[in-house]
């Protein structure tokens, strides 16, 4: 079948992006699904700073690629092999496909499957295939098995989950990255409980989610700190307790004062070194610095291993917010049922295929939390 999708032929072009246009939306040529594969309708895409470190080279892909990772959609028809799908169902889809089968996915931790890795590193989809090509035949790599800024995606069975037919598609959409992301590195990773702190460095799609898990786990402190002062003013009225503007050489000094040395789990959400510096630099001694930013592949970080080893401080990644999805999904799920993660509340905007460039612009300034595309608009 014939749909619309955008696609990315070139990394690292120059902003402003409405200008560059590093996504040219096109008519491409869409398979159908094979064994254990199904075709999606797309409802709703998320605009990510995964998307846009793509874009900017941050992460080197296979090209040409449709993007787009974080979505929603309906179910229009299932391959072979595929029993507990049909038609008309609504599903979250997944970014980070597992095999099922390896020592980590047997363990509880799909989200660092290395298999489904490996597809998604060749642009194929978990299944070992690629689905999608131009108009004159050569194929096109697929992006986290899923290549979500399309019309329609054929996509593995891993890679969704089913979801009640309650949720609106453009809130769902947000749970299948930023919500697992961030709530998920908060009541997951960290694990933070009633009456406990915990600061977050960073306050995009994620971090927000983030400072939503802190509140639905019952967090007694919660602390903010972003360069943009607006999202400050933001994360005051969605429970954060103090708000620290970083930026300065004045912020961790002031953070640490504020909280008798330092803060015991920090969740680090921008992606940044200079956020993870942070992070680390208000860790309290025996506390706990946790990372769900994605930086450039290259970029490292530095920190003092004897203070680390002499103050029991530890350092962690959270990857998908150590979810497990079939188990995950649900439980979040229902606290924004119960009103508990307020995602619609981050929902800057709806656009078309004509604005993604521009989009992605705006995601850049930072002057958005997510902007849903509308690919069927």
């Amino acid at each position: 079948m014939r749909i619309k999708a955008a696609v990315l032929y070139q990394q690292g072009l120059p902003r402003p992006y409405a200008d560059s246009l590093p996504l040219v939306v096109e008519e491409v040529e869409l398979d159908p699904p094979g064994d254990g594969e199904l075709l999606i309708e797309v409802a709703a895409a998320g605009l990510c700073h995964s998307d846009l470190s793509t874009i900017e080279n941050q992460r080197p892909r296979p090209l040409p690629i449709v993007i787009g990772h974080e979505g929603a959609g309906i179910v229009r028809e299932v391959g072979p092999g595929i029993t507990d799908l049909k038609p008309g169902d609504h599903v979250i889809t997944v970014f980070a496909p597992s095999c099922g089968n390896c020592r980590y996915c047997v363990r509880g931790r799909p989200n660092i499957c290395p298999t489904g890795n490996a597809f998604r590193g060749a642009g194929q989809l978990p299944t070992g295939t690629r689905r999608l090509k131009r108009l004159d035949g050569s194929p096109i790599n697929h992006n986290s098995g899923l290549s979500l800024y399309a019309q329609y995606a054929v996509v593995a069975r891993r890679s969704c989950v089913k979801i009640g037919d309650d949720i609106p598609l453009d809130d769902a959409a947000i749970f299948g990255c930023a919500v697992m992301t961030g709530a998920g590195a908060v009541l997951n990773t960290a694990g933070i409980k009633a009456g406990e702190a915990v600061a977050i460095v960073g306050l995009g799609g994620v971090g927000m989610n983030a400072l939503f898990g802190a509140v639905a786990a019952g967090a007694e402190r919660i602390i903010a700190i972003d360069t943009n002062p607006k999202k400050l003013e933001l994360a005051k009225q969605w429970g954060a307790t103090d708000v620290f503007l970083a930026g300065n050489d004045d912020c961790a000094k002031a953070v640490r004062d504020a909280t008798d040395g330092g803060v015991d789990t920090v969740v680090e959400t921008a992606g940044s070194i200079p956020a993870m510096q942070l992070a680390i630099a208000i860790t309290a001694r025996g506390g706990e610095t946790i990372s769900a930013g994605l930086p450039n592949i290259n970029a490292q970080v530095s920190y003092f291993h004897a203070a680390m080893v002499s103050e029991e401080r530890s350092i962690r990644g959270s990857y998908m917010g150590s979810c497990v999805p079939e188990r995950d999904l649900p439980r979040l799920l229902g606290l924004y049922r119960r009103g508990k993660l307020p995602v619609d509340k981050l929902k800057t905007s709806h656009i078309t295929f004509d604005q993604i460039n521009e989009g992605f612009d705006l995601l850049s300034d930072g002057a958005v939390l997510r902007q849903m595309l509308r690919p069927n608009a």
